[in-house]
């Protein structure tokens, strides 16, 4: 008995999802162009509005620039009556004695001051630029028995020297202390165009007002004219 093959299904196939027509962009269009018409028209009519509003941004911006200012100029003040004794530099930690230093050159005048010690600081604690473009690179060496503690040697010395110029690019290469140095640091920091900062010398520029620039010798010549100096 011989019958008619099964029929087959057919398969549906999907259609592909159709994006907006051209009526529809049309309208969208449309309808977003006559907002911006009813926008422009509302703000010609309301114009006072905007005046209110210029003004109102021109008072806050105001504001914001005074109490900048403000707040600018009552940090130069304060910076400029930064005064240390050394009974204050022997107490602190040797890390807090080198924001010491740090400040203590911001309130002379060098606008980029920065602590760098720490672990892979290569010699370098502090840096600077002061007023006339020479970059100044410190070692600090802080013992807390100040001069009663043990000196600083001339390995110091060498290590300082050999990253000062060479990886920190300092024009003014220094190592200061609140204690002393051993009698071979003097000879050895002259000859290698070093400059030390002892106890002394630390003294009276951190209680004074005089810049470290003009308590120390033979410097660099300045790299730019300044009003400071």
């Amino acid at each position: 008995m011989s019958g008619r093959p099964p029929a087959r299904r057919r398969r549906r196939t999907s259609r592909k999802a159709k994006g907006p027509d051209a009526l529809t962009l049309g309208i969208a269009a449309a309808a977003g162009l006559g907002l911006v018409i009813a926008v422009v028209q509302w703000l010609l009519t309301h114009w006072w509005l905007l005046v209110v509003l210029a003004v109102v941004a021109a008072c806050a911006g105001g504001f914001w620039l005074k109490q900048r200012s403000d707040r600018s100029r009552w940090e130069r003040v304060r910076a400029q009556g930064l005064r240390y004794q050394l009974s204050q530099l022997d107490r602190l930690h040797h890390t807090d004695f080198e924001y010491a230093i740090r400040d203590l050159l911001r309130r002379d005048g060098c606008t980029e001051a920065v602590q760098v010690g720490g672990a892979g600081d290569n010699g370098a604690d502090v840096k600077a630029v002061d007023p006339v473009g020479r970059r100044w690179v410190i070692q600090c060496k802080h013992r807390r028995n100040g001069a009663a503690g043990s000196p600083v040697g001339t390995p110091d010395l060498h290590v300082l020297n050999g990253t000062g110029r060479q990886l920190h690019g300092g024009d003014v290469v220094v190592l200061v202390t609140n204690g002393r140095f051993t009698s071979k640091c003097a000879p050895l920091a002259r000859s290698q165009r070093l400059h030390l900062v002892d106890r002394g010398t630390l003294g009276e520029w951190a209680a004074g007002s005089r810049p470290l620039w003009e308590l120390l010798q033979k410097l660099p010549p300045p790299r730019k004219p300044s009003p400071l100096l």
